[in-house]
């Protein structure tokens, strides 16, 4: 089983070789035969190509079994004429990687700053919305007629509101709660988010045994403040998305400690879900947890594909070495209150492979 490892920007590197040392054991002790290859994105292949994502990046994805994707500095990124490509977006689209998978979950020993235990997922449609890269076939989303006006085009459509609805209640079938919540704003969005509910509600429709319900997405955002424990998995569009599932990471603990997948029927990239964090590059004080926990999403999506239960059982074991780590004050990183560092990623030359 061949993975792609993307290490990204900033601390990328540090959480990248921290990810690679627990599969390097997994992978030995489920004897899952894992092979890995690495490509350079971001800055550094700026500095070296000209672009901060080559085109063999998006062919070697669609080759590999799955990818490891670290966080990318894409706002310190020159335009993309002058090659400041977006590594995130560019696979996304490239790879129709439809749902992104957020959970959000409180970890044993570690009491969540809300108070209230939480286990959630947030699955955010992941190729539509606001976002400029991903709203047209050819040309961004945004423009300005005049210098003083700028405007967005978002885009919904039938077809991806009807993958992620059933994404969404495909996974509330594996959870106990079997509970679905849609998120939106058709009370102002009356067209585009009226399109997207319509399109959940008929998939709803097709699981009768899965509890749904609806939420405004400003109500939404109060409900996890005042009780996210209510809720099992939510449901909504990209942008809304993108802001409700950092909320609910910080009320599970902290954002350091969200994995997330981004997947279509064919491919999948675990993803760390917060940033490239450059000011902390190097330290040896990142917080790894985001990006392992994303990789045992990975095996168990590679699992459920090849109904292979080593890689189940990988995943499993993963997360419950990450909740025995966090829940001991020694074993901590700094965000989490503890002291321990990471040995920093050294050099490429010296640690991986070059590409």
């Amino acid at each position: 089983m061949e993975l792609l490892i993307l290490e990204g920007d900033g601390i990328g590197p540090d959480i990248a070789k921290a990810t690679i040392s627990v599969l390097d054991v997994i992978g030995e002790q489920y004897d899952l035969d894992l092979s890995m290859t690495w490509k350079t994105i971001g800055l550094a292949s700026l500095a070296r190509s000209g672009t901060t994502f080559p085109l063999d990046v998006l062919q070697a994805a669609r080759e590999a079994d799955g990818t490891i994707l670290g966080p990318v500095s894409h706002n310190d990124y020159p335009p993309v004429a002058e090659g400041g490509v977006n590594p995130s977006g560019a696979l996304r689209k490239g790879l129709d990687l439809y749902a992104n998978i957020r959970p959000s979950k409180t970890r044993k020993g570690f009491p969540p700053p809300c108070g209230k235990p939480l286990d959630l997922v947030i699955v955010r449609e992941n190729t539509e919305g606001f976002y400029s890269d991903r709203s047209m076939h050819l040309g961004p989303g945004e423009f300005m007629p005049t210098p003083d006006l700028a405007m967005s085009l978002r885009k919904v459509s039938r077809e991806g509101s009807t993958r992620i609805a059933e994404a969404a209640f495909k996974l509330a079938m594996t959870r106990p709660r079997q509970k679905v919540t849609s998120v939106h704003k058709a009370n102002v969005l009356r067209v585009s988010d009226g399109l997207f509910l319509e399109c959940v509600r008929e998939v709803a429709g097709r699981y009768p045994n899965v509890a749904y319900e609806e939420r405004i997405v400003d109500a939404m955002a109060a409900y996890l403040v005042r009780d996210a424990s209510v809720f099992d998995v939510i449901v909504t569009t990209n942008m809304f998305g993108d802001i409700l599932s950092d909320e609910a990471s910080e009320l599970s603990g902290s954002l350091g400690l969200a994995g997330s997948l981004n997947a279509s029927d064919t491919h999948a990239i675990a993803q760390a879900q917060h940033g490239s964090a450059p000011d902390i590059a190097g330290q040896g004080i990142a917080n790894p947890t985001s990006l392992i926990a994303s990789a045992a999403m990975l095996l168990s999506w590679l699992g459920e594909k090849r109904a292979d239960r080593r890689l189940f059982r990988a995943a499993e074991e993963i997360e419950m070495a990450l909740d025995l780590t966090i829940a001991n004050p020694s074993t901590r990183t700094r965000d989490l209150g503890g002291t321990i560092s990471l040995t920093p990623a050294e050099p490429r030359s010296g640690l991986l492979p070059a590409t």
